[in-house]
């Protein structure tokens, strides 16, 4: 069973001005898809110290996904920081997400989500909105398990 933790950065939901829907959705698409997974659920504003405490703390698990900080705002970090906490990049799913979100919109093409490995987890950044994570979600749910076993050394 894949262990997978949904950050939902977001200084607004955090503050409780309005519900996170990003992080539940997630969750509700993964829970009812074929992937065996536990997920997780956590909220953070958009702060630096929350944002990593939350990435580096969970390093460990199979998947973090986070949504949201991904644009272009001076308050949208996430990416800059799960860069720095990663080793690697995975340039094709940031790539993948971008492309077919930009099939939808051509605001795709602002977000700055990044996707990379620390030791054995694999960090992916979400866009914040609603239909946006419902798309990545849909595109990333065939690779997990995948994504899980080449980064364990299991091949192709």
């Amino acid at each position: 069973m894949l262990k997978i933790v949904v950050i939902t950065v977001s200084d607004r939901a955090f503050r409780s001005e309005y519900p996170d829907q990003s992080g539940p959705e997630i969750k509700k698409l993964i829970d009812n898809s074929e992937v065996e997974a536990e997920v997780s659920l956590i909220l953070v504003p958009d702060e630096d110290p929350e944002i990593r405490k939350a990435i580096t703390q969970n390093i460990g698990v199979d998947y973090i996904l986070t949504t949201g900080g991904t644009g272009l705002s001076p308050r949208d970090i996430t990416p800059q920081i799960s860069r720095e906490i990663c080793d690697l990049e995975i340039p094709g799913i940031s790539e993948m997400l971008r492309w077919e979100s930009y099939r939808e919109t051509r605001f795709a093409v602002l977000s700055r989500g990044f996707s990379g490995i620390k030791d054995k987890t694999i960090v992916i950044n979400f866009p914040g909105s609603l239909k946006a994570v419902q798309l990545a979600t849909r595109l990333m749910l065939p690779l997990f398990e995948h994504g899980t076993k080449m980064v364990h050394g299991e091949g192709h």
